[in-house]
């Protein structure tokens, strides 16, 4: 395995200007009181499809040559990867097939038939969602675009660790959500080649800590049945990324749920943002006990990582549910 550098993220840089929006970062005297720290949150819910997969999804696009791009392009993804790529492909005039579950949500549902991506449906069985994958690419020859395990993928999103130190100077540690690990690997590389002094730290649901386990375990382990809100945080960690975090990363912190929908409601309530669970995360654990032992009166960049979620969510009985449960 070919090790990645800085250089393969400003190279992605490079590809995505003019296209990724460079997003804001927000601030919150309220949310600096809470989190004993400076925090500055970086808003990729307001990047294009609402999420920072589309950075890592148009760099990898960018990169085929046209035979590629002319075969077609396939993944297999029941959120923000399936919109990435359905709109990276339709800019590069690119046929894109998304293999989905049937129980995806309706908005991202809707989002990928905007963008004029063909969907297959699938079962929620990795098995059921292979072999429909197999039979599509096998019928249309089309290339496949991983959502997160991919060197061109993690490069893509290191891009947001690269804006996010040009925004704000002096930091003392950056978080990122981590499910199957392409943002967070891309951040990791990014912060710790241009200032090793800063620290990193993935943040992930109890309910779903592979990350967690694996860094605990020097290893790569397993997904065990993920339970949680935040959906796009429960898929395992790729052995691309994992290579990254294991040599990059400070430290995995885990939240429960019912630290997930507070940090949400606050981020809706009182910072005006949408953000999904998922996107939350990372707040969340900057705002845990467990952080505030690590870091105190420092300067902590968030990274809140997507903002695609029905707004009836805090109605909706099966998240409270799930609190109450879980948490």
């Amino acid at each position: 395995m070919k090790d990645l550098t800085i250089k393969q993220v400003r190279q992605a840089a490079e590809r995505i200007r003019g296209k990724a929006h460079i997003t804001p970062v927000f601030t919150s005297d309220s949310l600096n009181h809470l989190a004993a720290n400076e925090v500055f949150c970086k808003g990729e819910h307001l990047q294009k499809i609402g999420a920072f997969k589309f950075r890592g999804a148009y760099n990898a696009v960018s990169s085929l040559n046209q035979q590629q791009l002319q075969q077609g392009l396939i993944t297999v993804s029941s959120g923000n990867h399936a919109q990435a790529l359905a709109l990276a492909g339709r800019l590069h005039h690119a046929k894109v097939h998304i293999v989905m579950p049937e129980s995806a949500s309706t908005i991202k549902k809707n989002a990928v038939k905007s963008y004029g991506a063909d969907i297959h449906w699938c079962g929620n069985v990795q098995s059921e969602r292979e072999k429909v994958l197999e039979e599509i690419q096998g019928r249309t020859g089309a290339y496949y675009i991983p959502p997160y395990d991919h060197p061109d993928i993690i490069a893509g999103q290191g891009t947001v660790a690269l804006e996010m130190l040009e925004q704000i100077s002096d930091l003392d540690a950056v978080v990122a959500p981590v499910g199957g690990g392409g943002l967070l690997a891309g951040v990791a590389l990014t912060v710790k080649s241009l200032n090793p002094e800063i620290q990193v730290y993935g943040a992930e649901p109890l309910g779903a800590d592979d990350a967690a386990r694996s860094m605990k375990e020097g290893k790569r382990l397993p997904q065990l049945h993920p339970q949680t809100m935040a959906d796009g945080l429960q898929t395992g960690l790729g052995e691309w990324n994992w290579a990254v975090i294991r040599d990059q990363v400070d430290g995995i912190l885990t939240v429960e749920e019912q630290a997930i929908y507070d940090t949400t409601q606050f981020i809706w309530e009182r910072m005006k943002q949408i953000v999904e669970p998922s996107g939350a995360v990372s707040l969340a654990s900057v705002l845990s006990e467990t952080f505030r032992k690590l870091h105190q009166g420092q300067r902590i960049g968030v990274v809140l990582s997507g903002g695609n979620v029905s707004l009836d969510f805090f109605h909706t009985t099966s998240n409270l549910d799930a609190v109450h449960r879980l948490g």
